[in-house]
């Protein structure tokens, strides 16, 4: 079994597509109508939406350098609940509080 992330196997067997998908990160990062925290937290409720709790957990660190609060990631999780129902939340609102715990 290999050792590597899925991003390292990624970037090994197709580079190209890689190197264009960060460059669409990139833009994104760089748009202006959003602040970064802002965009952090909407990042944080579409993956918490799709039960996604290792993007939450690697996307809360991130909000929260950047000054968000531990009740804005709740709420940004919490808004899922009418979209996507309670899977989000039961799987990514322990994960997400546990890095303000500390």
């Amino acid at each position: 079994m290999s050792s590597r992330t899925p991003l390292e196997i990624f970037h090994a067997e197709a580079p190209d597509v890689a190197k264009a998908f960060e460059d669409l990160i990139g833009a994104i990062v760089a748009s202006k109508g959003l602040d970064q925290k802002t965009k952090q937290l909407v990042y944080i409720a579409i993956k918490a939406s799709n039960g996604d709790v290792s993007a939450v957990n690697a996307h809360v660190p991130m909000a929260k350098e950047l000054g968000a609060t531990k009740e804005e990631v709740v709420d940004a999780i919490l808004m899922t609940l009418t979209v996507s129902g309670i899977r989000g939340v039961v799987s990514c609102l322990p994960e997400a509080v546990k890095h303000f715990d500390d």
